[in-house]
């Protein structure tokens, strides 16, 4: 047998076949130049169409993926089966075998990342600009991709989190509604009147101009602690005019100003040490003094 020259054949049709193939390549490159102009052109459109609606920015940008993804599908297969006779998504599943279940699994968690991130920018729930609390991290939603989500947190950092990690675990939105509810635990010492004490820490609070004024304030004794009677102090912030730490500083200053004014004090923590047996204290001294004994609990 003569190796060179089945080796030469070999190349030379292929070399042939690749020929014979050319003008089918160069019709499927112009098949995916329009199917980038198609797509262009298309996700334009549909932005305009998504524009006049009130639709979530997120799900804007979910749909002017949707459409290009699409579009570029249909092209890539049409390409291909200008470039390949004969070719066919079936047979070219088929063909894959084992090595698409390979590849399936090698891309699980991207796979699940975007259908998680579809199905967030299909809820109602958590808009871009909400502040959230998930997985530990507390922020403002930044930007929500098909893959992932971003968050921006308060000290400047930027947290990106798996759509996937977003969808199945709990996520506390903060600002799902603008007025919202604050509470603070206040301190007053058992020798006060207690409703001379509410009436005082009431009228801090309504002495606050940021204070929303469509819910009531509260003031609730709840608990004797160690050094003090406790009151559980309530109100509402509408949090889309009002910076809430600035109304949580007002509040705490208001409330200090009138438990001044009506003499009631706000107690340092007291600690009582009780002995067993009683103290002797040891006194060196140049003289003969005898140490005494001190009597406590």
């Amino acid at each position: 047998m003569n190796y060179v020259k089945t080796i030469t054949d070999q190349i030379e049709a292929m070399w042939m076949g690749f020929i014979a193939i050319l003008p089918n390549l160069a019709l499927s490159l112009v098949v995916l130049f329009l199917t980038w102009l198609v797509a262009k052109f298309a996700v334009r459109i549909a932005d305009r169409i998504v524009g006049h609606t009130h639709v979530r920015t997120d799900l804007k940008r979910l749909t002017a993926t949707a459409v290009k993804l699409f579009i570029w599908i249909l092209g890539l297969l049409i390409a291909a089966a200008v470039a390949i006779p004969g070719f066919t998504p079936a047979g070219m599943i088929a063909g894959l075998g084992v090595g698409a279940l390979a590849i399936g699994f090698a891309f699980q968690d991207i796979f699940e990342n975007f259908l998680a991130g579809v199905l967030i920018m299909l809820r109602d729930k958590m808009n871009i600009g909400d502040w959230v609390d998930a997985e530990g991290v507390s922020g403002t939603v930044e930007k929500i991709t098909l893959r992932e989500t971003h968050i921006r947190q308060f000290s400047g950092e930027l947290t990106i989190l798996p759509n996937s990690m977003i969808f199945k675990n709990a996520v506390k939105i903060h600002t799902d509604q603008p007025v919202r509810r604050y509470d603070l635990m206040v301190g007053v010492s058992y020798d006060c009147s207690l409703p001379d004490a509410e009436a005082a820490i009431v009228r801090a609070l309504e002495s606050v101009e940021s204070i929303s004024k469509e819910k009531p304030v509260d003031a609730f004794a709840r608990a004797f602690g160690g050094s003090s009677i406790d009151f559980l102090v309530r109100w509402w912030v509408d949090t889309e005019r009002e910076n809430h730490f600035l109304v949580h500083r007002d509040v705490i200053y208001a409330i200090k100003r009138e438990l001044d004014e009506a003499e009631i004090d706000i107690p340092f923590p007291i600690v009582t040490n009780m002995f067993p047996e009683t103290l002797r204290l040891e006194q060196e001294d140049t003289g003969n003094e005898t140490a005494k004994p001190v009597e406590g609990n």
